[in-house]
């Protein structure tokens, strides 16, 4: 049976395969509509297999909110030109707004759904896979339900989506708040939020950064008082290649060493471990400052310097974060 124009245009429209392979199935498929669509699901389903080592470094990200639930989904693959593609897109705002009608609580729930094709999001994405010669993944999905909840895709770039949800209606101002997560990516909403785990890794790397600090000091000093300039010995490459440029001799170098080793364990046994203490302290509490939500300096205010707790009450005295959540498919 001869295969015609309108029957591959026909095809190519319902799977979104290139007008070669859409040919091809139909030859195989001998003109049967049904039969070439499996080939050509089969088919991509194998290609998309043969990917599965490749690295996903580009994607699209897409956000929605109805009364009483929001969600977003991203889906990754290897280009940017596949990324920005009309289909590809479309596939993740038909998995999205599919999510969202089924009010999803997980990536498996997602991955489960049954699409307009018959097939599942999972086989689904597998089969674009295919088509583009792309590896493709679900790979994320959040959700906050109930109302008020605002969404923000950064730049319309499907590239970083937000939500941010509030104890009443506020658009406006949780539109910002979005904005701010978008920008200053927090870890937690408030210090409640952030585990006991994570405080308490955060002080103890902040206790070794300040030890190493003091030493470091301590012998940097000792260098100068010897007349060694401190950056010209802070690596033995630096010592080699300074002594190459005839910057320092190897005296320099022998001197330097025995000044680092001595003062450095004279200082580390003495050390004030209630000032060391104070400073990790101060440094627990920059980190709230930096990556917790409410304890940010809101960046979308007037210039005023405040937190974005201070500024939300400022707006409305009674009105407060109750979730949020980003994605990005940038590293940050």
């Amino acid at each position: 049976m001869a295969v015609t124009m309108e029957d591959i245009k026909k095809l190519r429209a319902m799977t979104g395969a290139g007008l070669a392979d859409v040919k091809k199935a139909l030859t195989e498929a001998e003109g049967d509509m049904e039969k070439a669509k499996e080939i050509l699901r089969e088919r991509g389903l194998a290609i998309a297999a043969k990917r599965s080592d490749r690295e996903t470094s580009n994607g699209c990200v897409l956000v929605k909110k109805t009364e009483d639930f929001a969600a977003m989904v991203a889906i990754k693959c290897e280009t940017d030109f596949v990324a920005n593609g009309k289909d590809f897109v479309a596939l993740v705002q038909e998995i999205l707004d599919a999510a969202v009608a089924n009010k999803c609580k997980s990536l498996d729930e997602v991955k489960a759904l049954v699409l307009a094709s018959g097939d599942d999001a999972a086989t689904a994405v597998q089969h674009r896979s295919g088509i583009t010669g792309e590896k493709m993944e679900l790979d994320g999905y959040l959700f906050i339900e109930g109302a008020n909840v605002d969404v923000y895709n950064h730049m319309n770039k499907n590239i970083l989506c937000t939500m941010v949800q509030t104890n009443k209606p506020a658009e406006e101002v949780a539109h910002k708040v979005a904005m701010q997560v978008a920008a200053m990516k927090p870890v937690a909403l408030n210090k409640e939020s952030v585990p006991q785990e994570v405080i308490d890794s955060e002080y103890k790397v902040a206790v070794e950064k300040s030890k190493q600090e003091q030493v470091q000091k301590a012998v940097e000093a000792a260098l100068k008082k010897a007349g060694i300039n401190p950056a010209h010995v802070d690596s033995e490459d630096h010592m080699e290649s300074n002594m190459g440029k005839g910057w320092i001799t190897a005296e320099d170098v022998a001197k330097a060493k025995e000044i680092i080793a001595t003062v450095s364990a004279e200082k580390a046994a003495s050390l004030n471990m209630q000032m060391i203490e104070n400073i990790a302290k101060g440094r627990v509490q920059k980190f709230f400052k930096d990556f917790c939500l409410v304890e940010q300096e809101f960046q979308f205010g007037d210039g005023d310097k405040a937190t974005v707790a201070q500024w939300m009450a400022a707006q409305d005295k009674e009105l407060v974060i109750t979730d949020y959540k980003r994605f990005s498919l940038q590293a940050d």
